[in-house]
């Protein structure tokens, strides 16, 4: 499924809920309160979504780079099972997928072989790795 910047941005913005123009200041001794740390955390999230977003004077790889990233960010958005084993694998796959996503840019992009070679064994061993887990999880009636 191919997702939208201003569609992802939206949805990751709403979730982030009403406090995102705050952050929390620490002085001296003050530890934030857990509302501050909150507030923190979510001014963070806006920032490294600021920073995903495509920019005008971006070279093609890093385009791709961010889509790579915005796309994993949107797929690893899963509900949580209770179940350490099922959420375990039903994360990875996805963030094992934007590592393959990740590594077929660099193999479009990149000009050293090491870099190339690295990029495609992180393709074939992700695809490995995704390949147990959903076999894993369709043993356990996932």
């Amino acid at each position: 499924m191919k997702v939208t910047v201003p569609t992802l941005v939206a949805a990751l913005l709403l979730t982030a809920g009403s406090g995102l123009a705050q952050t929390a200041h620490t002085h001296g001794a003050h530890k934030p309160t857990a509302n501050e740390a909150s507030d923190a955390h979510q001014a963070d999230m806006q920032k490294m979504m600021a920073d995903m977003m495509p920019k005008p004077g971006d070279a093609p790889s890093t385009k791709d780079f961010k889509d790579a990233d915005m796309a994993m960010m949107h797929n690893m958005h899963v509900p949580y099972t209770g179940n350490a084993d099922v959420d375990f694998r039903t994360h990875m796959i996805p963030h094992h997928q934007g590592a393959i996503s990740m590594a077929k840019v660099a193999l479009k992009h990149a000009r050293d072989p090491a870099t190339k070679q690295m990029a495609q064994k992180i393709i074939d061993d992700q695809e490995k790795e995704i390949a147990e887990m959903q076999a894993w999880l369709k043993q356990h009636g996932q």
